[in-house]
């Protein structure tokens, strides 16, 4: 046989055999609870694996629920580097709920809230796109940043997670943030002592849903 036919032969059949392989790479089991938020779910100024995101993962293997949680949390991220960052996070993890919490730097920063609604509304349809479900953390702020603006911001929330039908913890830091002894010493991120009532908010939510 001509030596440029046997090339091609052994070449259709190395194309053959990983396509083959890649059919056969076990699935993801979907069993991934991704969460991408800023410094309130990296564990900022706090001990590594005494967050929140890490109690919760207590709390599933406690409740004997086959979920992992994945933190793709980066302290100082807004809801546009969330968006950006959102189709590899969910590429590499594929997972079955995505707990999104975004939004206090775009406060802070004092972004227009249209921007802020429109990048959490397209981060939700992207992870239901991937066949997720969404639980979104509800934010809010002080009123000294202008209280039309304070309570826009807060209903931006909501809203997005009626129109959306996601999962919904109303405010994060319920029972956490008007007492200023479960805050560090710069008054802005929450101590050790108040990652289990984080996690009691968000487990509100995620609880049912990994139960179901």
């Amino acid at each position: 046989m001509h030596t440029r036919w046997k090339l091609l032969i052994a070449s259709l059949l190395l194309l053959g055999w990983l396509g083959g392989a890649r059919a056969e790479n076990p699935q993801p089991s979907n069993h991934n609870i991704l969460v991408i938020g800023d410094s309130l779910s990296a564990e900022y100024g706090i001990r590594r694996d005494s967050g929140w995101v890490r109690i919760i993962q207590q709390r599933l293997q406690q409740e004997a629920a086959d979920y992992t949680m994945r933190n793709a949390s980066i302290s100082g991220d807004t809801t546009s580097g969330g968006l950006s960052r959102m189709p590899a996070a969910l590429e590499r993890y594929r997972p079955a709920i995505v707990v999104i919490e975004l939004g206090s730097n775009d406060a802070l920063r004092g972004l227009p809230l249209d921007m802020t609604r429109g990048n959490l509304a397209r981060m939700i349809a992207l992870a239901k796109d991937a066949g997720a479900r969404v639980v979104l953390a509800g934010m809010q702020i002080p009123p000294n940043y202008g209280r039309p603006y304070s309570e826009q911001f807060r209903t931006l929330f909501v809203d997005l997670a009626k129109e959306h039908e996601t999962g919904f913890v109303p405010f994060l830091l319920e029972g956490v943030a008007l007492d200023r002894t479960l805050f560090q010493d710069d008054g802005m991120h929450p101590n050790e002592e108040a990652q289990s009532l984080i996690a009691d908010n968000v487990w509100a939510v995620l609880g049912p849903m990994v139960a179901g």
